[in-house]
């Protein structure tokens, strides 16, 4: 009797706890499909993970802002620090979404084209909806069109804490005026050079396309062709 191929889950075994698995699937579509949804559970994780810091950030600095006010005002030196840390968190939290979008936007379009229909279209959500693969970006806002509620929203939190880097500097300034030459000279050097390096290393992977290229020769040498704008 002919095995009967239908699509849909396997069925526990009594006393068992078995994962979902595609019925009637070949290997490489269930192993497809098992990385696809890894990649879908890591930007979930990261998503979480943004706001996470996002979050921790804005707290340490306002009550650092709070105990500056309340008479330590070395607290406002420590500002500019935590919203460095801050920024370059966020990126890193957002550099491992980009990750995770580009090998689900290959696994997607390998299992739509197995599939023979366009059965997974969150890739094609997450490009319209959130911001575009492949495209010159700050981190996630893009360079050229396509701006979204995404893009603003990653510029508000850098605009909140470029000013609050700004402040904690101009409000603890008095303080640095009166300790030793050797103390602010070490402050200033240590918190211009991470700022600087962060800039510079942060232009290079994000705007100028370098992470994305690389993700990008990889998935295509494996897959055999680069997305096309669809398939983002």
């Amino acid at each position: 009797m002919a095995e009967k191929h239908t699509i849909g889950m396997a069925a526990p075994q009594s006393g068992n706890v078995q994962r979902p698995r595609l019925i009637g699937m070949n290997d490489k579509l269930n192993l497809a499909s098992a990385q696809l949804a890894r990649m879908r559970s890591m930007t979930g994780m990261y998503h979480r993970r943004f706001f996470w810091d996002v979050n921790l950030t804005t707290v340490m600095i306002v009550g650092l802002f709070i105990v500056g006010w309340a008479g330590i005002p070395e607290a406002f030196l420590l500002v500019p620090v935590i919203a460095l840390i801050g920024a370059t968190q966020t990126a890193f939290d957002s550099s491992y979404l980009v990750f995770a979008r580009w090998y689900a936007a290959y696994l997607e379009r390998y299992l739509n084209e197995e599939l023979g229909a366009r059965v997974h279209v969150a890739g094609e959500l997450e490009s319209t909806y959130l911001f575009e693969l492949g495209t010159p970006k700050i981190v996630t806002v893009p360079v050229g069109g396509g701006f979204t509620w995404f893009s603003y929203m990653t510029v508000f939190y850098t605009l909140v804490g470029a000013a609050a880097y700004a402040f904690g500097l101009a409000l603890g300034w008095d303080v640095l005026v009166e300790a030793s030459t050797a103390i602010t000279a070490l402050y200033l050097v240590a918190l211009i050079g991470l700022t600087t390096s962060a800039l510079v290393v942060g232009v290079w992977w994000f705007v100028s396309g370098e992470g994305e290229r690389r993700l990008e020769r990889v998935l295509e040498d494996r897959f055999g062709e680069p997305l096309s704008r669809s398939d983002s």
